[in-house]
């Protein structure tokens, strides 16, 4: 046991004094580099200490869940609150609604950093009067305490199965949601510009195969 202790003792004693010599022999260059490495280091990790009190400020006001504002004093209380909100103008009656709500319930715990919520419009005549909110579903995109609108469903494509998807590019064109895609062509673009790049690699086939080989499309 005393020998192995002893071996052990002079391997590490070693590995030292090979770490020792290395750092003897670093230019400045390598200074430089350590240097760098470090305080990218330092801040990777004030950025995560960050996004972590980010998200727990988040949490404390409600975000991550798609909640319902019960009057004009709740909506204000919300945007003063929180840096992006996306509140949507909806009534009871109204299908097109519904299909909000759907799409809204699966962005919400996605995207911490807004808040999603929704406000009865026919029991809030004041503020949708002040809004000028005349179109059913309305969607009320606040940026900073800036809102902008989106009415209806022209810029999804005035069609009523667009995916949740195309809504969350359409709030990332207003910068109220962190959107990870290609904000210059909305996601069902980019998929049929994939679909038409698959159907000519497989129609033109590869240099030595089929080219009638079988295909999905």
């Amino acid at each position: 046991m005393e020998k192995r202790l002893v071996a052990a003792t002079e391997i590490i004693e070693q590995q030292l004094d090979a770490e020792i010599e290395k750092l003897d022999n670093l230019d400045n260059d390598d200074l430089d580099a350590i240097r760098r490495d470090r305080l990218a280091a330092m801040k990777k990790r004030q950025q995560k200490n960050l996004i972590t009190v980010y998200k727990q400020e988040w949490v404390a006001n409600g975000h991550g869940h798609y909640t319902e504002l019960q009057d004009e004093k709740e909506f204000i209380e919300t945007i003063n609150k929180s840096e992006n909100v996306v509140c949507h103008f909806y009534r009871d009656q109204s299908m097109r609604c519904k299909i909000v709500d759907k799409h809204l319930q699966i962005l919400a715990p996605k995207h911490l950093e807004t808040k999603f919520c929704k406000i009865n419009a026919e029991k809030s005549p004041f503020l949708t009067d002040k809004l000028s909110i005349r179109i059913l579903p309305t969607m009320c995109l606040v940026k900073d305490r800036k809102a902008s609108y989106i009415q209806g469903f022209s810029e999804f494509g005035n069609v009523d199965d667009f995916t949740t998807e195309t809504m969350e590019w359409r709030f990332g064109l207003s910068k109220v949601l962190e959107y990870e895609g290609d904000l210059r062509y909305p996601p069902s673009v980019l998929q049929r510009n994939k679909k038409g790049m698959a159907k000519k690699t497989i129609r033109g086939g590869r240099k030595g195969e089929d080219s009638d080989s079988d295909s999905d499309y």
